[in-house]
């Protein structure tokens, strides 16, 4: 059993004219340097639900995309951001929706996971029970950034801002060396959504989902996402089809989400080790680290899969 950490930054409309090669580079270096921070945990015997929280962190500090800092505007030009965590072994969940003061919605969802015997917390209430435990605190300017003011400012309408999806939803899912796995996903929303709207980031079986079998986080069109269940889609053929982790996944991207109107992807993991990243749009901001191999990145659908993969 090898340690494995998978982690993506968003699916969307990426073409090689639009990103250019020095915004390719940039997010080629941070995925990279998340991912290795991860496999240094996995090697250190870290569980799989302290590694995909600690990913997903760094990926919500880093404003490439579109989590925490650099989450991007509503159309009331306010920040709401979700995230949502599960542990494979028990099947124990937490998440936030609409959180503007936390800095870290990941850890908020951690927090929910562990002390509450609730699972998911809106708005205000979300973020006085992450100050009430000791969470950090921020302006709700602070996760602004002169990219995402442009982007509001482009469009206010509540549609999906494809520069947008380009630096999307965050997530990670990992297996560790007891062979637990776990799921966490973590976003600002889409650009110029309606104060108040949630999509599949925080909804357990939507965009996250981990059990003893399959660790999954979802990026894309959250309310296709929702419609299908897309993250317990891809877990339920696997237990109850016996479908191959890939084919699962496959059958979830390219079928169950052009079937309501989605685009995106996910990374999917499952116990044995096998792995899939399935991506029905132009790319996907993705990573994989395995512990005692190089770690592998890539951007653009037609990159494929990294080497010696068995999905």
């Amino acid at each position: 059993m090898t340690p494995t950490l998978l982690i993506h930054g968003g699916a969307g409309t990426l073409r090689r004219d639009e990103l250019g090669p020095v915004r390719e580079a940039a997010h080629h270096e941070a995925l990279a340097a998340i991912a290795r921070a991860g496999q240094r945990l996995l090697a250190q015997g870290a569980s799989a639900l302290d590694v995909v929280v600690e990913a997903v962190r760094l990926l919500e500090e880093c404003p490439l995309f579109n989590a925490g800092k650099g989450a991007v505007y509503t159309t009331a030009g306010t920040h709401e951001l979700d995230a949502s965590v599960m542990d494979g072994p028990t099947q124990a969940a937490g998440a936030v929706t609409c959180v503007s003061r936390t800095r870290n919605p990941v850890l908020a969802a951690r927090e929910v996971l562990r002390r509450s015997p609730h699972l998911l917390f809106a708005s205000a209430a979300a973020d006085a029970l992450a100050e009430q435990w000791g969470l950090e605190m921020v302006a709700p300017d602070w996760f602004g950034t002169p990219e995402r003011l442009a982007q509001w400012q482009r469009t206010q309408t509540p549609t999906l801002d494809h520069d947008a999806a380009r630096m999307g939803t965050v997530g990670a899912v990992a297996l560790d060396v007891e062979g637990r796995l776990a799921a966490a996903t973590s976003t600002g929303g889409m650009t110029a959504k309606a104060p108040g709207r949630v999509g599949d980031t925080p909804l357990i079986g939507a965009g996250c989902w981990a059990d003893a079998r399959v660790a999954v986080s979802c990026t894309g069109t959250g309310e296709a996402f929702i419609r299908i269940c897309a993250a317990h889609d891809v877990a339920a053929r696997v237990a109850y089809g016996g479908a191959p982790l890939a084919e699962a996944a496959h059958a979830v991207v390219h079928e169950g989400l052009p079937s309501v109107g989605g685009t995106g992807g996910l990374i999917a993991l499952a116990a044995d080790g096998r792995m899939a990243l399935p991506i029905h749009s132009a790319g996907m901001y993705r990573a994989v680290a395995r512990v005692g191999a190089p770690v592998w990145t890539a951007i653009y659908a037609d990159e494929g899969l990294p080497p010696a993969t068995d999905s």
